[in-house]
């Protein structure tokens, strides 16, 4: 028996109070695995299967988007096509019980409300929902609903430049990416915005081979290495023509600081084969693979079994010390302590971690993430007082769904098409009156010179929750990325025609 076994045993048989031995078993796991590395992880049997869902693509129950806002669950989105819409729930609705057990006006985490709605498919639940002043039952069979890892794909309106958002990489993440390009070439599309902001990362196999579409083949694409164990070494090169030729097709990718991993993995390879331009900001800087390795109770442990490397060879792991996992967390603070966020002079490298793109020669830069071409700084202005306030107390989509009560359907009979409404709708004066309200209600102090200074910015994230609630998150997002600077940069870029990184 080993030594943690040994001692489990002897805390069970001997010590004064009772305790929770899986628990230990668990926090010993945990202390083991800080020792190596910030990615070696143990994760217990619910999260395992909350990630192995998103990493799937799928998972069974209703169908919803929601909000938890003051205890009150609001159905943002019903899914097309899923069990919710099939049943009649509606974007708007307040969802009062599940199954007869109250959680409206009482302190509920959102995972506890996730864990009530999910379930095995066929299963049964009963919501009792409030619309308008009526209360209703809905008796829901819970089915397969996709977690989707592109949340946008439409025409930058007024161009005909492609945007396409992902969230994450999963196992349906090139099936959309897929998708998402046939929409756009059917429109248009002559040159292409590609945002990972955010997105932070999941299955690597993804990643490469959303690449593979716009690299010849044989291009090489990642180096995994191991030093002690040479049978995880690999070199992933680009081994077929994909159906979707896009080589040619002008391209931009979006990342900032939580850009990790499979991310940057994708837009490490567009940079070294000087494919497409990288705007934004220095990427995490996650170079490290994990393996799941499952254990007999439905946890496992993720544990590092190599290093990749950019198709120049380089390392894009920012450094770590072993066992401070906090510092590592901490990194993006120091970041914007240090001033890195808002200025790129204060990012220094070594001449040690300089390598060259393959086809321009241009100097690049391993040991911490991937540098963006064009470096866009943090907007640190971007909000006032008011607004932070706004957005903090959630006063923003709190007050969606109380306009939405008596003006949906009167919106989609004035603009049935998104289009009609992202070009014609103008916030009323009385919206801005319930705003006004329901954030003083919410403990905002209400100030008439601040909301001056940023009603442009207000009423227009206004406007994309409405459009979010009764068209979808294209319509979302061709709304809120207006006041996007990264993204507002590639346009102005792109309908340059200079697209292509050049040698300074």
């Amino acid at each position: 028996m080993s030594k943690i076994g040994q001692s489990i045993r002897l805390i069970q048989e001997l010590y004064v109070d009772s305790v929770d031995t899986d628990k230990l078993t668990e926090d010993a796991i945990r202390g083991m695995l800080d020792k190596l590395d910030p990615h070696s992880v143990y994760v217990n049997a619910e999260e395992n299967k909350d990630e192995l869902s998103a990493l799937e693509g799928k998972f069974s129950g209703v169908g919803i988007q929601f909000n938890l806002l003051t205890d009150t669950l609001y159905v943002v989105q019903v899914i097309p096509g899923g069990p919710s819409e099939k049943a009649g729930l509606m974007p708007g609705d307040r969802i009062l019980a599940v199954d007869g057990e109250n959680i409206a006006g009482v302190k509920i985490k959102n995972s506890t409300v996730m864990h009530k709605l999910r379930g095995d498919k066929g299963t049964l639940v009963r919501l009792s929902v409030l619309r308008g002043k009526r209360i209703q039952d809905y008796v829901i069979t819970r089915g397969d609903i996709p977690i989707h890892s592109r949340e946008a794909a439409y025409i930058i309106p007024g161009t005909n430049i492609g945007y396409m958002r992902f969230s994450r990489f999963s196992l349906n993440t090139v099936e959309e990416f897929e998708e998402g390009i046939n929409k756009l070439l059917s429109s248009g599309m002559q040159s292409l915005i590609i945002d990972l902001r955010y997105n932070g990362g999941g299955i690597m196999s993804a990643a490469t081979e959303m690449a593979s579409y716009f690299l010849p083949v044989g291009s090489k694409l990642l180096t995994v290495k191991n030093n002690r164990k040479p049978f995880f070494n690999e070199e992933l090169r680009v081994e077929k023509r994909q159906k979707i030729n896009l080589q040619r097709l002008p391209l931009i990718v979006l990342v900032n600081e939580y850009s990790a991993s499979a991310s940057e993995i994708f837009s490490g390879a567009i940079q070294d084969w000087d494919r497409g331009l990288i705007i934004g900001r220095r990427s995490f800087g996650k170079g490290l693979v994990q393996r799941p390795v499952p254990l007999s109770d439905g946890s496992s442990i993720r544990i590092t079994v190599a290093r990749y490397y950019t198709p120049s060879g380089r390392s894009i792991q920012k450094p770590y010390i072993k066992g401070n996992a906090q510092a590592y967390e901490e990194d993006i603070y120091a970041r914007l302590k240090h001033g890195e966020l808002m200025h790129a002079d204060s990012i220094k490298f070594p001449d040690s971690l300089r390598y060259q793109t393959l086809r321009q020669n241009r100097s690049v830069y391993g040991g911490g993430g991937i540098m963006p071409d064009i470096f866009v700084p943090l907007d640190t202005t971007r909000f006032n007082s008011l607004e932070k306030e706004l957005l903090n107390t959630a006063s923003l989509i709190r007050v969606i769904p109380i306009y939405l009560d008596t003006e949906r359907a009167n919106l989609l009979k004035t603009y049935p098409k998104a289009a009609q409404f992202v070009d014609n709708y103008n916030l009323p004066n009385t919206l801005i009156d319930l705003l006004k309200k329901t954030a003083e209600e919410n403990g905002v102090k209400w100030n008439k010179q601040l909301f001056a200074e940023r009603e442009k910015e207000i009423t227009t994230m206004l406007k994309a929750y409405i459009a979010r609630s009764i068209y979808d998150e294209d319509t979302f997002y061709s709304l809120i990325n207006q006041q996007d600077r990264e993204y507002q940069e590639a346009i102005r870029i792109l309908s340059a025609g200079n697209n292509q990184p050049s040698r300074p």
